[in-house]
């Protein structure tokens, strides 16, 4: 079998990168750097590939009940909303496969982009940051991730040793859900072997809605969740070679239907290795394997299941870094994809929606910089090749890819520079997009794709100013995305029952192929916003996108235009924090949409206090969301006119670090 070679491939090259190394007794520096770039760069130097990082106190504040969730309100981003289970990740108004997720620079393997009722299984709690990123590093990673992508970095797999035995505990309780959360991650040395472990847990019930709603509740709100991962490494003076095992369990309620659940399951197997200075001309050889095992199940309102959902991945990444050459650094490198899906009826074992498919991906990358006097450039390629086999009387697909990325930044003046970043990227259409033919329960629609799609082509530019050093900081980014092909679902008004026939039970929708613009813009300014500085701390952002068919009115589920204000104050252990979220009404509809999606104002705040006790550091915190109570529905959101965020809510927790 294919998969068995690649595997078997991949496990040999692994075995090689132990050779040189030799026991190292200094632990590393912790530094917050993003992890997904070539570069190793930090968050402030990422000016052509606009990136964010959230970690520490800002992430744990901000943490919400989905990936989706906890980015929402950071600059471009916005989330898809499918109740408090399943929630994804919007960027620049582009959703789906056109943003990427990875969870230690591996895809997460799950099926979030193939409908907004599947949670994505990238976990937050136990990350020690989340990284967002547009531009030229994506490319290291796919050519479809038009939007950007979003790296959770959780270092399960160990990379440095440690002199003493650390680690986190933290409990929470939020009162809009009577939800109950746990999180621990810890790490440990012995010897040259580094040690990981992590987990999590939650169970919340339905959710209470703002008091003007005719239901102090959203019926089928409801959610558990664990995770538990282990992970360890062999740590030399020349690298590390190291794997680890995580398992995830969730059940949802989808809000909105008949009390529909889904029921999920993953368990993946990841190998991670690095080898400096592996050869002469090269700084870094890293290594990288992952096999995922997902699962779920569409379940009824008397708890049967209607629909199994399956897809088995295994991924591969060699990448090597190499030396200046006249000037240029950089990474190149291969990446293969290997997936098994299908979506089966329970009652039969038969394909429901979308046939068993096995998707095959090989991929070869190219990312370099260099600096001319006080230019730095960036450049990206990636070449792709895509199969697309389902099982059955529909066709073979193959695409072959082509996607590059070139930028250039310089100084204005002293502390202003300004980029200028020109790409092109190709996406392969999706199983779903191209094979479904059924029902989908959870969503309420009977999906049909269409085999003859071609490839979509993005072409896309983007203008960045920014003042990058003082007390007072700000950027401003103009964009433009035209994209030939452009895959959208077209959900008329006909409806069929489950065999496609007409009923009353689900509304036909048709996947359709059309060019399309988005265009967009954002800024943010912030006074005094640096780590670990003190006293008083100011940001404001504005951001707003348009996506439109090329005359045919506009893209469906659009972000509405946003303004926001956050004021933050720290002195010795106590920190505090404010924020007001203004968005504006959105009436930008698709041809087949109905309902603008009101103006909204959220008020958010927290505060947290950190003590030492014996040899622990314990931070108590509150925190406050939508403390208005507010009937928020988000335009990007399938379920906004049934299904509105929670209301007021109030989360009191402690934290335990030592």
């Amino acid at each position: 079998m294919h998969v068995q070679r690649t595997l078997l491939a991949s496990a040999a090259l692994a075995a090689l990168a132990p050779f040189s190394f030799a026991q190292n007794a200094n632990p590393p520096v912790a530094t917050v750097v993003v992890t997904a770039t070539p570069f190793g760069a930090g968050e402030g130097d990422q000016i052509l590939t606009p990136a964010k990082v959230l970690a520490g106190d800002e992430l744990r504040s901000k943490l919400g009940s989905s990936l989706g969730d906890t980015l929402s309100n950071e600059l471009g981003v916005s989330a898809s909303a499918f109740g408090a289970g399943a929630s994804r990740p919007i960027i620049r108004g582009l959703e789906g496969n056109r943003v990427k997720v990875l969870e230690n620079g591996m895809s997460v393997s799950d099926l979030s982009g193939l409908s907004n009722d599947h949670a994505v299984t990238g976990e937050a709690p136990t990350a020690r940051q989340i990284e967002i990123l547009r531009g030229p590093a994506a490319l290291l990673y796919g050519s479809g991730a038009i939007g950007g992508l979003v790296n959770v970095v959780n270092e399960r797999i160990p990379t440095g040793l440690h002199d003493k035995p650390s680690g986190v505990v933290e409990t929470r309780y939020s009162s809009v859900d009577h939800g109950r959360a746990v999180s621990f991650s810890g790490d440990a040395s012995s010897g040259k072997v580094a040690l990981h472990v992590d987990g999590s847990g939650r169970k919340a019930g339905d959710y209470h809605v703002p008091d003007a709603l005719n239901s102090d509740t959203l019926f089928n709100s409801a959610l558990r969740q664990h995770t538990l991962g282990a992970g360890a490494s062999i740590i030399g003076e020349r690298g590390y070679l190291g794997a680890s095992v995580s398992s995830l369990k969730k059940n949802y309620g989808i809000p909105g239907g008949e009390g529909a659940t889904i029921d999920l399951d993953q368990t993946r197997y990841d190998i991670d290795g690095q080898l400096d200075a592996p050869m002469a001309g090269f700084e870094k050889l890293r290594f990288k394997a992952g096999y995922s095992d997902y699962g779920h199940m569409e379940l009824n309102s008397e708890g049967g299941p209607e629909t199994i959902f399956s897809n088995r991945s295994l991924e591969t990444r060699l990448e090597l870094s190499h030396k200046p050459v006249r000037g240029w650094e950089g990474s190149f490198g291969v990446q293969t994809e290997h997936t098994r899906f299908s979506g089966l009826s329970a009652d039969s074992g038969e394909s429901a929606t979308v046939p068993v498919t096995d998707s095959s991906t090989h991929a070869a990358f190219l990312v370099e910089q260099r600096q001319f006097g006080k230019t730095r450039v960036n450049a990206g390629v990636r070449v792709e090749s895509v199969k697309r086999e389902p099982e059955g009387s529909a066709p073979r697909r193959s695409f072959d890819l082509l996607s590059w990325s070139a930028g250039a930044i310089w100084p204005l003046a002293r502390d202003y520079t300004v980029g200028v970043t020109a790409s092109v990227a190709q996406r392969a259409p999706g199983t779903d997009e191209l094979y479904s033919g059924g029902p989908h329960e959870s969503t309420l629609t009977y999906d049909i794709g269409n085999p003859n799609f071609k490839k979509e082509t993005s072409r896309n530019l983007e203008i960045s100013l920014r003042k990058v050093t003082g007390l007072i900081r700000w950027q401003a980014n103009l964009f433009e995305n035209r994209v030939r092909d452009f895959i959208y679902g077209e959900v008329n008004d006909t409806l069929l029952d489950d065999e496609g026939n007409p009923g009353d039970e689900l509304r036909e929708r048709i996947f359709r192929q059309a060019d399309a613009t988005i265009r967009g813009a954002e800024a943010e300014i912030s006074y005094n916003r640096h780590p670990h500085t003190q006293g008083l701390s100011l940001r404001a952002f504005g951001d707003l996108s348009r996506g439109s068919l090329i005359d045919a009115g506009s893209l469906p589920l659009q972000p509405a235009k946003r303004i926001g204000v956050e004021a933050g104050y720290r002195q010795g252990a106590l920190r505090a924090n404010v924020s007001v979220l203004r968005a504006l009404k959105q009436e930008r509809l698709a041809s087949f949409e109905t309902t603008p999606t009101p103006a909204y104002t959220q008020l958010d705040a927290n505060l947290s206090y950190t003590q030492r006790f014996r040899n622990a550091d314990l931070t108590w915190f509150i925190i406050g969301k939508n403390l208005l109570d507010k009937d928020i529905r988000i335009s990007t959101s399938v379920l906004k006119d049934v299904a509105p965020l929670p209301g007021r809510n109030l989360t009191v927790g402690v934290r335990a670090a030592f």
